[in-house]
């Protein structure tokens, strides 16, 4: 950790760039220090419970409310396209990495839908995009209406200058920038791709621990939110949001990252994958994906959850007599995943870093033929999976692709032949 970051999850912070800005006693909203205007910016209802409020107070040279009315934004006309209404079929799918545009474009116009479930409307679901910036948002700034942005690099640096704070991002972290926070994107090696995980329902946590007990994946502590800073830029930008599905744009007169201090507890944050402690078994049978959850968002449905994101790390495999890939199966929630790098041990080849998988509601999948036969036959002994890391953002709601996703070119067409080859079980007699 650093000056430039506090540390903890869903902590109340306070923090100001300037000594003295930040108020103090009961009359700070009404007559904030050296003119500053004072904004509530509330992630969850006033009347959340208060372990689960989440709110924070900024203090900003300008009232984010000053603005001109927003116009329909023609660029990126690949986020958020709305996905197919047509009926899907229950197939399992797999993306090889997006080819970078031949344009360069920056964070917002080279971002991609590839996957979505509900509409923003309804306060629930999740959506997954893929970007492939190769410019800086120069006098650009961006914040999304419909939902929290989980950014998880997978090539090249990223430099999320926010409202509250500057995230300096590499490939092996994530960052969420919460909703309706402003932000731009710039990238310190030239170009940058990686996938993001819009939430659209109830907020990002860390999951309980049940029976696992006080200690064990991610940590509260290794969770960094930036220090207050701001910017004091005059001249016209665009300010560019999401808003049900939809991009909008309006023009300012100044630059939208003015907010001098901040006090709360909805904020942006970063958090190192390697720091998850990974929990496994050392008897035997493979544990569910679920001991390697790092965040998740319930559904009104107790152990059910709107969305989670979840890690493939390096590991031991110690477990005894048993198969140590994860398992074939169907599941009732549905899997989107990731490859940030190295190779996924259930897949012997196919599965890209940059590339994405999809496998909906009661799908059967598993470890391909070439990866079952080594599993099989491998030396039941302590091992340890090294250099890899996967991702799933899992949701109970199926996940419907967006045309360019079916159509755009990078859809495996032979998917389906992972699965072929198989020998007939032998039973005796």
């Amino acid at each position: 950790m650093t000056s430039d970051y506090m540390s903890g999850f869903g902590s109340h912070f306070a923090t100001q760039a300037v000594a003295g800005a930040l108020p103090e006693g009961r009359n700070s909203p009404q007559k904030p220090p050296f003119g500053l205007y004072a904004e509530q910016l509330s992630g969850t209802a006033f009347t959340a419970p208060r372990a689960e409020n989440r709110r924070s107070w900024l203090y900003r040279m300008r009232p984010s409310a000053e603005h001109p009315p927003y116009r329909r934004y023609e660029g990126a006309a690949l986020f958020a396209p709305g996905t197919l209404d047509d009926p899907i079929a229950p197939n399992r799918l797999r993306w090889d990495p997006l080819a970078w545009p031949e344009t360069p474009a920056d964070l917002v116009d080279s971002l991609v839908t590839m996957v979505a479930n509900r509409r923003p409307e309804d306060l629930e679901g999740v959506a997954v995009h893929i970007y492939r910036a190769a410019r800086d948002m120069a006098r650009r700034y961006f914040f999304n209406a419909d939902g929290e942005m989980l950014f998880i690099p997978q090539e090249g640096r990223l430099r999320l200058d926010t409202e509250m704070g500057r995230i300096d991002l590499a490939p092996g972290e994530v960052a969420l920038v919460p909703r309706g926070v402003r932000f731009r994107a710039a990238l310190p090696d030239g170009r940058a791709r990686g996938y993001v995980a819009e939430n659209h329902g109830a907020l990002f946590r860390l999951p309980e621990l049940g029976p696992i007990g006080a200690n064990g994946l991610a940590n509260p502590r290794d969770f960094l939110t930036p220090v207050a800073r701001f910017e004091d830029v005059g001249g016209e930008v665009d300010l560019i949001q999401k808003y049900l599905g939809t991009l909008w744009t309006t023009t300012l007169g100044h630059g939208p990252l003015d907010v001098v201090a901040w006090h709360g507890n909805l904020a942006p944050w970063k958090y190192d994958l390697a720091r998850f402690n990974t929990i496994g078994t050392v008897s035997f049978d493979h544990p569910d994906p679920s001991i390697f959850t790092v965040l998740t968002s319930p559904s009104d449905v107790p152990g059910r959850a709107n969305a989670d994101f979840v890690i493939f790390p390096p590991r031991w495999m110690v477990a005894e007599d048993t198969f140590r890939p994860p398992w074939f199966h169907r599941n009732v929630m549905s899997e989107c995943m990731g490859l940030i790098h190295g190779a996924y041990d259930a897949k012997a080849e196919g599965f890209a870093p940059g590339g994405l998988s999809l496998h909906n509601l009661m799908a059967g999948h598993g470890p391909d033929v070439t990866s079952w036969h080594a599993a099989s036959e491998a030396a039941l002994a302590p091992h340890r999976i090294e250099g890899t890391m996967a991702f799933m953002v899992e949701s109970c709601w199926p996940f419907r692709p967006t045309r360019f996703a079916m159509a755009g070119g990078a859809l495996q067409g032979d998917y389906d032949r992972a699965w072929g080859g198989f020998p007939k079980a032998r039973l005796p007699g």
